[in-house]
């Protein structure tokens, strides 16, 4: 029995020698055996099947004349603010002034004693009519020849001199009171009746509310949008909504924020409005060609710019550079779309420049 395994071993052995010495293993998985068929050679290469196109989903760009909303924030203030001072000493004989009250431009709002200096102005006048009957006197003697022209001058001389001095005393007697300079509020009144003040001494202030002023600033991006005359939206602190025009807006930039003072006149007839209450402010751009565009369709190039997709009438996927000016409930406000081309607003992350696509009409969205 040992003698029959070894002989059957060495068959075994032979027939594999045979079989590796043949090569026939290396065709095992590759090659394609039976009857009828035919292993493919170089003279009959297989035919290559073109990829197939990339589908997209596109809208007609709508462009509008956008107007962008730019929204600051802003205090009011007095369009006037002034503070009354004594101009000569005295004692104040009058005081028409109560906190809080309103007064009317031109009226005497404080007087001071000065029953001697009121005097020299009743002196000068009366100085002065005496001088002109003694010129109309020298006229009628120089017209019938009975006086010398000398004379006449001197009393012509004697009347001028006299209509300064009157002139000089009614001044001074103008310096004992105090008018309103415009019609506004009583702020504050630094002085009591009967009190003695000295030129210079602070008496009151008063603030002009009609209109009343809202203070911004504008930054170097929206200046260009802004101009003396347009129209503003104002949100009062107290949730009161207003309309006012733009008076000013500054030229030179403040050196801290690098903004630019804006002032927006409100009318306040009724003195509603107080000085330092807070407002939100919305100026109106000037309108600028634009479409809204979804938020999803914007997109990146490969060099960081921003743009969204584009097929033209070829179907071949373009980018287009775009810039966002506004950003709205219903989607981007972007400016840079050509005319004539479709913006891709599916798929648009799946294709590159100079592609050639297949186009869809997308379906419930709109730019």
């Amino acid at each position: 029995m040992p003698r029959f395994h070894r002989i059957a071993a060495f068959c075994v052995l032979a027939a594999a020698g045979v079989w590796v010495a043949t090569g026939e293993f290396s065709s095992v998985g590759s090659a394609r055996g039976g009857e009828g068929q035919e292993t493919p050679t170089a003279e009959a290469p297989a035919t290559d099947t073109p990829a197939p196109l990339r589908t997209v989903a596109t809208v007609e760009p709508v462009f509008i004349d956008h107007a962008r909303m730019i929204r600051l924030s802003g205090t009011t203030a007095a369009d006037k603010r002034v503070a009354l001072a004594a101009r000569v000493d005295g004692v104040i004989a009058s005081l028409d002034l109560v906190k809080g009250n309103a007064v009317t431009a031109g009226t005497v709002v404080l007087m001071l004693e000065g029953p001697e200096t009121v005097a020299q102005a009743e002196i000068a006048e009366i100085a002065l009519a005496q001088r002109e009957r003694e010129l109309e006197l020298a006229e009628t003697l120089f017209a019938g020849g009975n006086t010398p022209e000398v004379q006449l001058t001197n009393a012509r001389s004697a009347r001028d001199a006299a209509a300064a001095e009157l002139a000089r005393a009614t001044a001074a007697v103008d310096r004992l009171q105090l008018k309103a300079p415009f019609s506004g509020i009583v702020d504050t009144v630094d002085v009591e009746l009967g009190e003695w003040v000295q030129t210079g001494t602070p008496v009151a202030t008063i603030l002009s509310l009609d209109p009343i002023l809202l203070k911004a600033e504008v930054s170097e991006i929206d200046l260009g949008s802004v101009a003396p005359g347009s129209k503003a939206m104002i949100r009062l602190a107290n949730g009161t909504q207003m309309e006012g025009t733009v008076r000013l807006v500054a030229r030179e930039a403040s050196a801290e924020t690098r903004t630019f003072p804006v002032e927006i006149a409100l009318p306040n007839p009724d003195y509603s409005i107080p000085s330092g209450m807070t407002a939100e402010v919305l100026l109106a751009a000037a309108p600028t060609r634009a479409v809204v565009v979804p938020r999803s369709v914007v997109t990146l190039a490969e060099t960081g710019e921003l743009g969204v997709r584009v097929v033209d009438a070829d179907n071949i996927a373009a980018f287009a550079p775009v810039t966002i000016i506004d950003d709205t409930p219903e989607g981007l406000v972007v400016t840079g779309v050509p005319e004539g081309l479709r913006i891709v607003v599916a798929g648009q992350d799946l294709v590159r420049n100079g592609e050639t696509v297949e186009v869809v009409a997308a379906e419930g969205t709109s730019p």
